[in-house]
């Protein structure tokens, strides 16, 4: 068994729309089936009892699907919220791709491996795998990076409401929504707290003073630079008082309920690791938490300090041990509880008790073992929502909007909170910026509160998804000329728009980075930008074979056409209906309410149909083509040409726009020009765009080599018209010999190399089509053979002219630009010289350099 890859699917992809781990797999003959494999399951079940049944006959499942039902079911003994996994042979004998759900990354690689281990020693015959022990380890592991319940509880009221959201860290900042439409929280604390209410919160002396200004009780207490300073505020205010930090949170190092210099002397301790001590008069009654979402008290809870009960015959310390094995208890906050811990404070905390860590406290004595009731010190707490009284709740409302808080948790103290605060001398004693939300979600007794919905509410009022318009675009051909026509034609609507292709990533018309940008790196990065009204992606095969869709679901699909040379051949990828499966996702992605816009003339294109959850677009250059022709008779959209115009028409209703405004057409005279147009102007009526935006966006969309770099973009040299495009495949190459032919020419030639990475029938296919339509051809090898012997490329290309019925003269040259240059020195006036570029950037410049060039 060897695995040669492992990817994480972070996105939509192939498989489904979970993020996945995918491995490929190769197994021996003899590891293709459990019947050759005689004792292995039973040791397998032995090493890993819970490994759960397979889905197929012992004859039938391999080491492949071992190691996905291991990988799952580790997973989910791990407590990992997963469900889907798949193994499927490839096209290669004994070869598997093996796909498994992830809930977190670091676990699903973590759980693959561990179960390559867990294979590896049931194929020994005194192999050894602790179960246990690696399933406890991915639970720590999960624990540790997922997502704690104040943040968790957010997300999934977001996912709830259809609201993307993307973890931007290893910790708790979030962010919700796209492009403008985004806001980012951080725990509990969202992207509207400004830096001067954090601070005013964190220095509690004045917040106290704000509060207190805005009529809200607060005990009396100010801040102390010594321990004799603190017990002389102490005397001064009146014994019993509070301890804690001027700027902490949490309830680290807080100490109430003080009556002696000894306890005064320990809380002070505690306090001064934090910060600066403050010394506040101490109020009788019970911690209550109510936290403001917004303009409303949400939720409340009352908060016990952390205590046991004796019974009897257990010390203090086993009956915290006791508490602590609670499975809802943890270190941290990514439980509902925390564990109570036993430092100076507990065991002060005890003495006042008459008590030690030894002692057996009677049956039914309540041990306390701290006096502030966080529960990050172990405390537990009560819901008591329904118990405010309309005064109180009125009271909280305001220390939030007087520290300028949308988001806030009120700390009270008082015997109670259903009768007003003055009443019984109550007061409120601290605003926390950045609640805990563990007490509202899962209190330890009472109902838990939809405070995570609340927030989200509060971010997006009823009817806002926080999405911007996402078009995507896949397809072989015209993609990129067609994703920079939709983003111009957004453009046109006033919208700033982001857009990623072949050429490189642009944000409201600037360049912000270079190359290969198709892959959904570059979709999420411009989806993070806060100056994106709306999007426009190429969506190339490679990023969602590596990775998936940057993106949950789009608008508007888009698939241009499907053809046999694009990548056959690769990542098993083997026939045209293999690659329209792939392709297909992005329609597969598609929003119930947006639009997948599909080639009607191309029947991989179409078969995408059925699976596409919004609705059909068809585009056809033939109004009479069957698939279009049955569409528009049921009444769905259409665009086809029909007079010289290119039409959208739904039922009875029809718009059009002229070829003769649309240059990048030539007046209709360039086939494939046509197409892109009709596929951009579908996916502009699909994601709503104004119909007089639509227009004179396509009629201010011009096809020069800075709007469209290497896409027919076509040039005066010396009287000869010069034609520099990208094309690199069999389909393209007949595109742009019908778009030439309709061109007049003495004499046509043209530059070409080939891609190494294409199948040796793909590079030959390109110079046999070309052969039938020009004069001269001229071979160059390019800059990269991509695993190809040196001459091997043009090899095949000259093998592809070898019966070409128009060509009289063939060359071959090293060095893309030394090739052009001998073609442009034949050209006479009259004559049309197209070139197939390989270095886009640098071959335009080029180019554009001789254009230049002083007449002769």
């Amino acid at each position: 068994m060897d695995i040669s890859r492992i990817r994480a699917l972070r996105g939509p992809n192939l498989w489904s729309r979970h993020t996945a781990m995918e491995a490929i797999l190769a197994c021996t003959e003899a590891e293709r089936a459990l019947t050759t494999l005689p004792g292995f399951e039973t040791r397998l079940r032995s090493l890993f009892p819970g490994l759960g049944a397979f889905r197929k006959a012992q004859d039938q499942v391999s080491l492949a699907h071992v190691l996905e039902a291991a990988t799952l079911a580790l997973q989910t003994q791990a407590g990992c919220p997963v469900t889907f996994s798949r193994t499927t042979q490839t096209v290669e004998a004994g070869t598997y791709q093996v796909v498994v759900e992830y809930s977190e990354e670091d676990v699903g690689r973590k759980a693959l491996k561990a179960a390559v281990r867990l294979v590896e020693a049931a194929l020994a015959p005194d192999g050894q795998f602790d179960a246990a022990a690696t399933v406890a380890e991915l639970r720590e592991l999960d624990e540790d990076i997922r997502l704690g319940p104040s943040t968790g509880a957010i997300v999934n009221a977001a996912v709830a409401r259809g609201i993307p959201f993307r973890r931007l860290t290893s910790g708790s900042l979030v962010q919700f929504g796209w492009g403008s439409k985004q806001r980012r929280i951080w725990a509990a604390e969202v992207d509207s707290t400004s830096a001067v209410s954090e601070s005013i919160a964190q220095d509690k002396d004045l917040c106290k003073t704000l509060l207190s200004a805005a009529g809200v009780p607060v005990p009396r207490g100010r801040p102390v630079a010594s321990v004799d300073e603190a017990w002389d505020v102490a005397e001064e205010i009146g014994l019993p008082v509070v301890l804690k930090p001027q700027d902490g949170n949490q309830g680290k190092g807080v100490t109430v309920n003080i009556t002696t210099r000894e306890g005064l002397e320990a809380a002070y301790k505690a306090a001064e690791e934090i910060g600066t001590v403050m010394v506040e008069k101490f109020l009788p009654g019970s911690d209550f938490r109510l936290l403001v979402v917004g303009n409303r008290l949400i939720a409340a809870a009352r908060r016990d300090p952390p205590h046991v009960n004796g019974d009897g015959q257990l010390t203090v310390r086993q009956l915290v041990e006791q508490v602590n094995a609670d499975p809802r208890r943890g270190d941290g906050h990514a439980t509902s509880l925390t564990k109570i811990k036993f430092d100076d404070i507990a065991v002060q905390r005890l003495e006042m008790q008459g008590l030690t860590p030894e002692s057996i406290p009677p049956k039914g004595q309540r041990v306390i073992l701290r006096n502030n009731a966080n529960l990050s010190t172990g405390g537990t707490a009560t819901d008591v929502t329904d118990d405010v009284h309309p005064e109180v709740a009125a009271r909280a409302v305001a220390a939030a909007q007087m520290i300028g808080l949308d988001i806030c948790g009120v700390d009270a103290v008082c015997e109670n909170v259903i009768r007003p605060l003055e009443e019984q001398s109550g007061g409120m004693v601290e605003v926390n910026a950045a609640p805990g939300l563990r007490m509202h979600l899962s209190p330890s007794f009472g109902k838990g509160r939809a405070v995570g919905e609340a927030i989200i509410n509060h971010l997006y009022p009823a009817g806002e998804d926080g999405r911007i318009p996402v078009v995507a675009v896949t397809g072989t051909n015209g993609k990129t000329t067609t994703t920079r026509m939709i983003a111009h034609l957004f453009a046109a609507s006033g919208l700033r728009t982001g857009m990623t292709n072949t050429d490189g990533v642009h944000v409201n018309g600037r360049q912000t980075d270079s190359g290969d940008c198709s892959g959904p790196k570059s979709a999420r990065n411009v989806l993070m930008n806060p100056d994106v009204d709306a999007a426009v992606f190429e969506t190339a095969r490679g990023g969602v074979l590596r990775e998936g869709l940057g993106f949950d679901r789009c608008q508007v699909a888009v698939v241009t056409n499907m053809g046999a040379g694009d990548h056959l051949g690769l990542n098993f990828i083997t026939t045209v209906e293999d690659l329209a499966v792939l392709k297909r996702v992005i329609v597969q992605n598609v929003a119930p309410s947006g639009y997948a816009v599909l080639n009607a003339t191309d029947p991989n294109v179409v078969s995408m149909a059925p699976v596409c959850p919004g609705g059909i677009i068809y585009f056809a250059a033939d109004r009479h083509h069957p698939v279009l022709a049955t569409h528009r008779a049921q009444g769905q959209r259409c665009v086809f040409v029909d007079d010289g115009h290119i039409v959208a028409s739904e039922g009875n209703w029809r718009e059009s726009v002229s070829l003769l405004d649309i240059p990048i057409t030539r007046g209709g005279s360039i086939g494939f020009q046509v197409e892109n147009a009709m596929a951009s102007i579908a996916a502009a009526w699909g994601a709503g765009l104004h119909w007089d935006a639509i227009r004179s966006g396509m009629a201010s969309f011009l096809n020069d080599t800075g709007n469209a770099p290497g896409r027919f973009n076509v040039m005066d040299y010396k009287g000869a018209t010069l034609i520099a495009d990208y094309g690199h495949n069999p389909d393209a190459m007949r595109a742009l010999v019908q778009a030439v032919e309709a061109m007049p020419a003495k004499r046509r030639s043209v530059v070409i190399s080939g891609a190494g990475d294409r199948r040796d029938e793909d590079i030959r296919e390109q110079t046999q089509i070309l052969g039938q339509a020009f004069d001269d051809v001229i071979l160059f090898q390019d800059a990269c053979q991509r695993g190809r012997e040196d001459g091997e490329v043009l090899a095949l290309l000259r093998q592809g002219l070898a019966d070409a019925p128009r060509t009289r003269f063939v060359d071959e040259i090293r060095g893309e630009f030394i090739a052009i240059d001998a073609a442009l020195n034949r050209l006479q006036p009259g004559d049309l010289c197209l070139v197939l570029v390989d270095q886009v950037e640098e071959a335009l410049a080029h180019l554009a350099r001789r254009v230049a060039e002083p007449q002769a």
